[in-house]
């Protein structure tokens, strides 16, 4: 089993943007290097094409020092898909018994401050104050890329560049984070512990099985809900959502003490199996279509959960977002990044049951 792979400072920003609202989710970040401290939820899979990424809300451990998970995450499933070669890769190799494929449990709490801390090192963002590392030694030093990428002009005009790959640091897998300057004059090691798993098991790694959405409406970054999310949250311990395939969305708090409503018009509707030409049958399936409506009843610390990313991305990631409405069923919060070819991830947040024959309000 191998991975290596080289980034330049611009990929280690994007995962690192990618990887915080993410890791938020499942807390985690022991030191602990006992094996069944590793994971903290999250599963990553390794292909020569992809990078995927699983994580169950709330089953990390909730520490101190930035690995605090988000609150009310526990039922939350996030996925992540990045494209890996011209995407989050300038180049990989991957090589395995099982067709190149490589599947591991990670702490994402501890993933996220080794790319911060390289970030840092390279005189980038991404500083964040989290648990400590299990830092690699001496050993890491010697990477088998080094003579390549010096002598590759590609690389001669960087600064800095980063080789992630997995080795073994006293005996544990680990993932492994140098990166070095190009004149040799800082290396900085990083060493985070992985539980490597036998690829079939990824099967239980899958995003969860949905039926088709009731109601799909894409918005645009400068309409965000994180905000208005933020301020019902403190008001109701629930949030309905009423959408339409009309473009409306309306986010509502009703109580015995207080009623409020927020608005959100012209959205864009986005159909399974959109078909652009124009027919009378077309016409007619298109107003039908506009007429769905559907109603969800969440949890409000759920909802903001999964919004958490609008907080802590870079400007200028994300390309879109979509939120899909399945009756009694999920919420799911689509997110594309940018341009939309390198990748996307997506939170399915659970919703409470709502009676069509009761009021539940």
């Amino acid at each position: 089993m191998r991975f290596k792979s080289l980034l330049a400072a611009e990929h280690i920003q994007l995962l690192h943007n990618v990887i915080v609202p993410i890791s938020r989710l499942t807390g985690g970040g022991s030191s602990s290097s006992h094996s069944d401290s590793i994971g903290a939820g999250s599963t990553v899979y390794l292909d020569p094409t992809a990078l995927r990424i699983s994580s169950r809300g709330g089953a990390g451990s909730r520490v101190d020092g930035g690995g605090a998970r988000s609150e009310g995450a526990e039922g939350i499933a996030c996925f992540a898909e990045l494209m890996a070669l011209d995407g989050i890769f300038l180049e990989h190799k991957i090589e395995s018994i099982a067709d190149n494929v490589i599947v591991f449990d990670m702490d994402l709490v501890l993933f996220r401050t080794a790319l911060a801390a390289t970030l840092q090192s390279m005189g980038g963002g991404g500083g964040e104050k989290s648990a400590p590392l299990h830092n690699s030694g001496d050993d890491a030093k010697n990477s088998s890329f080094r003579s390549s990428l010096e002598s590759n002009s590609q690389f001669r005009s960087s600064s800095f560049f980063v080789v992630m790959k997995l080795a073994k640091r006293s005996g544990m897998p680990c993932l492994c984070l140098d990166a070095s300057c190009a004149n040799g004059t800082l290396d900085v090691h990083h060493a985070v512990p992985v539980r490597i798993l036998r690829a079939e098991e990824w099967q239980h790694h899958l995003p969860p099985i949905v039926n088709t959405p009731d109601v799909q409406l894409e918005f645009q970054l400068d309409r965000p809900l994180r905000p208005v999310i933020e301020r019902m949250k403190s008001i109701s311990p629930i949030i309905y959502v009423d959408g339409s395939m009309n473009g409306e969305l309306v986010l509502r708090i009703d109580s015995d003490a207080v009623s409020i409503r927020t608005y959100y018009d012209k959205l864009l509707p986005r159909a399974e199996g959109e078909d652009e030409t124009t027919t009378n049958d077309n016409v007619g399936e298109a107003e039908r279509r506009s007429k769905k409506q559907c109603t969800l009843k969440v949890d409000s610390k759920k909802l903001l959960a999964s919004l958490q990313w609008q907080s802590s991305m870079a400007r200028g990631s994300v390309g879109s977002y979509i939120i899909c409405m399945i009756e009694n069923e999920m919420m799911v919060v689509h997110v594309m990044l940018n341009p939309e070819e390198l990748g996307f991830f997506t939170y399915y947040v659970p919703v409470h049951y709502l009676s069509r024959d009761v009021t539940d309000f």
